[in-house]
């Protein structure tokens, strides 16, 4: 006989299911709102033209609407920083986690914190004013503004993420299977690296997906250190990446090019969702 559920337990119960409901309908607000705002400028433009045009020339006579200099610019900056992010990240979680004395974490992880509290903009004004004419100067370059620039900010951007969810994942290992490999003979670094870190593999991924998200969705400290030019992507040239591309333009856009402007935010909303829906899969998948 099933137990009868308490007024305080029904309503929370309310609440909790509001609070999804809520987060549901945003989500298809935004979806439906992109959607539609994105499609008319795709359909005039032609979906092969905007997606793999290469040149970019919005407020030209005859204006060029080609994107494929963006997708690349993002795909190349994501990886690269998640190429340089994610080990930093994931080493220093092992660390504060499994290896650091308590009072060393004491010291570390305050550090940790305070980076992810820094906002974008100070990102960008220290990359603007440090490090872009660090890499002018180094590699006798014009102009330091580069993807290179991009990169190393972007990496450091998501390291807070990486971090902090990763260790909390590895303290959530039960500490009987530490125990029990330690019992068998393996030393406490393989412990760490053949039992912890597989059996929080579900929240280390979970945190390479929040890094990025916050790759992929910057903007305001990319456009500080990249030069905001729609050039193809190479590592010592100035770039424009899909969110800067949106929030460089949208201020002055009107007509078409207002319209193409939303339709990179599509496109950038699918590239994200795209991403979502492949590591949940692959992480379904490694659990089955």
């Amino acid at each position: 006989m099933k137990q009868k559920l308490r007024p305080m337990e029904l309503t929370m119960n309310a609440v909790f299911f509001i609070c999804g409901f809520i987060a549901i309908v945003f989500v298809l607000f935004i979806s439906i709102y992109l959607i539609i705002s994105g499609i008319p400028a795709i359909r005039e433009i032609g979906l092969v033209d905007f997606l793999f045009g290469t040149e970019w020339a919005s407020t030209a006579a005859e204006p060029k609407f080609g994107i494929l200099p963006f997708i690349l610019t993002s795909i190349y900056g994501t990886c690269g920083a998640i190429i340089i992010g994610v080990p930093v990240g994931f080493m220093t979680a092992v660390f504060l986690a499994k290896i650091a004395s308590p009072k060393l974490a004491a010291i570390v992880r305050p550090a940790v914190d305070l980076l992810a509290g820094i906002p974008s903009v100070v990102y960008g004004l220290i990359g603007m004013m440090v490090l872009v004419p660090a890499v002018r100067e180094a590699f006798d370059l014009p102009d330091g503004a580069s993807l290179f620039c991009a990169i190393i900010v972007l990496a450091v951007m998501i390291l807070p993420s990486i971090i902090s969810v990763s260790e909390t994942a590895l303290k959530s290992v039960p500490r009987e299977y530490e125990e029990a490999s330690l019992a068998l003979g393996a030393t406490h670094i393989e412990t760490v690296f053949r039992v912890s870190v597989p059996a929080a593999s579900s929240g280390i991924a979970a945190a390479v997906v929040l890094g990025i998200g916050r790759a992929i969705g910057e903007a305001m400290a990319i456009i500080m250190v990249a030069g905001n030019v729609a050039n193809m992507p190479s590592l010592f040239a100035s770039v424009r990446f899909l969110t800067t591309a949106v929030s460089s333009e949208m201020a002055y856009a009107s007509g078409l090019q207002r319209q193409a402007l939303y339709s990179i935010a599509l496109v950038l909303f699918i590239f994200i969702m795209i991403i979502n829906v492949a590591l949940n899969t692959l992480l379904k998948r490694k659990k089955g």
